[in-house]
C-alpha cells in the first residue's frame, strides 16, 4: 500500500526519465519493481509505455536544444543515442524531418514557445526547459490524437517512399504508368511516379502556405533529391500547423484561401481530412508503381508503423 503523501506515479516517472536509466530494466530497478509490473504501472498511469514515454520526452528535449543552437551531435549524445545516425532516424520518425532541418525559429518550423517542441502525447506530459516536465492541463482529445498520428504517419511514409525512389533509374522514375491518370481534376495528370511524388509534396507546400498566410510558393524541381529537400522543409511546418489547430481546438475555424482563384473558404478540419485522404491514395499508388519497377516496399500500414515507433 502506498504511504500517505507518497506520489507513486511521480516516482515511476522519475525512474523513466532518470539520465542513468537507459533501459526498461534500469527504470524498473530504480523503482524497486519488476520490468513487467513497472511497465504495467507506468502504462496504466500515464497511458504510454515507459520506453515510448522516455523516447518521446528525450526527443522533445533534443528538439528544444537544437532550436536553441545545439549541434546535432551534441543533441544526439545528450539524448543517449550511441550514434548520430540512430538519433537522426528516430528524430525524423518523430518530427517528419531530420534534426539538421531544425532552425532557431522552432522545432517543426513553429515559432518558439512553450509547446513548439512538443510531440503528440496521450497524457499531457512534455519536456519543459531547462530540465523538467510540463503536465499540460489541456484535456486529451482522443480524436486529435488519432489525427496527429495519421499526420505523422503521412509525412514519415512520404519520406520513406522518396528514399526508396532514390534508387530508381530516371527512365523508371519518369515512365508513364497510367496514361491520362488524374488524382484530382484541377491538379493535372499524375501518370508517372515522379508526378505522384511531386504532387504529394506540393499539396503540403500549398496548404501550409495558405494556413500561414503566405504567397503561393514557388514549385521546385521534381527529381528525388529536390523532393527530399522540399519535403524536409515543409513537413515540420505542416506538423506544427496541425498541432496548433489541435491545441486550440480550432477544427471548425475557417480558412479563406486567397491562393485559390477566386478565393474560397474551407473549414480547417476539412483541409486536414482532404490532405490525409489524397496523401494516402498517392502513397498507395506510389507503392504499386515502385513494386512494378522492381523495388521492395512495405504495405504502408499505420499499424506496422506504430509498432515500430513504440518499440
Amino acid at each position: 500500500m502506498t504511504p500517505p503523501g507518497r506520489d507513486r506515479l511521480r516516482e515511476l516517472l522519475d525512474a523513466v526519465l532518470d539520465e542513468d536509466n537507459r533501459s526498461l530494466a534500469d527504470m524498473a530497478g530504480d523503482a524497486y519493481a519488476s520490468p513487467f509490473h513497472f511497465s504495467r504501472q507506468v502504462s496504466g498511469g500515464a497511458g504510454e509505455s515507459p520506453v515510448a514515454l522516455r523516447r518521446r520526452v528525450v526527443l522533445e528535449r533534443a528538439a528544444w536544444q537544437l532550436r536553441h543552437g545545439a549541434s546535432v551531435t551534441d543533441a544526439a549524445f545528450a539524448a543517449g543515442y550511441e550514434s548520430v545516425e540512430g538519433f537522426s532516424r528516430a528524430f525524423a520518425r518523430a518530427y517528419g524531418s531530420p534534426p539538421s532541418a531544425v532552425t532557431g525559429d522552432g522545432a517543426g518550423g513553429a515559432a518558439g514557445g512553450r509547446d513548439a517542441h512538443w510531440l503528440p502525447a496521450p497524457n499531457g506530459l512534455h519536456f519543459h526547459p531547462p530540465a523538467s516536465l510540463w503536465v499540460s492541463d489541456e484535456p486529451v482529445r482522443r480524436g486529435d490524437e488519432v489525427t496527429a498520428l495519421l499526420v505523422h504517419h503521412g509525412v514519415e511514409d512520404t519520406r520513406s517512399l522518396l528514399e526508396l525512389a532514390k534508387g530508381l533509374p530516371d527512365e523508371e522514375y519518369r515512365r508513364v504508368r497510367a496514361a491520362g491518370a488524374e488524382v484530382l481534376p484541377w491538379d493535372g495528370p499524375e501518370e508517372t511516379l515522379a508526378a505522384v511524388l511531386d504532387h504529394e509534396v506540393w499539396t503540403l507546400e500549398v496548404w501550409v502556405a495558405s494556413i500561414e498566410g503566405r504567397d503561393t510558393p514557388a514549385r521546385g524541381a521534381d527529381d528525388v533529391a529536390a523532393l527530399l529537400d522540399r519535403h524536409a522543409a515543409v513537413a515540420p511546418r505542416w506538423l506544427a500547423a496541425v498541432r496548433d489547430v489541435a491545441r486550440r481546438g480550432a477544427w471548425n475555424d475557417r480558412l479563406v484561401d486567397a491562393l485559390c482563384d477566386p478565393p474560397e473558404s474551407f473549414v480547417l478540419a476539412g483541409v486536414v481530412a482532404h490532405v490525409l485522404t489524397y496523401s494516402a491514395h498517392r502513397r498507395l499508388l506510389a507503392r504499386t508503381w515502385l513494386r512494378a519497377a522492381g523495388v521492395a516496399v512495405d504495405t504502408g500500414d499505420p499499424l506496422d508503423w506504430l509498432t515500430r515507433r513504440n518499440r
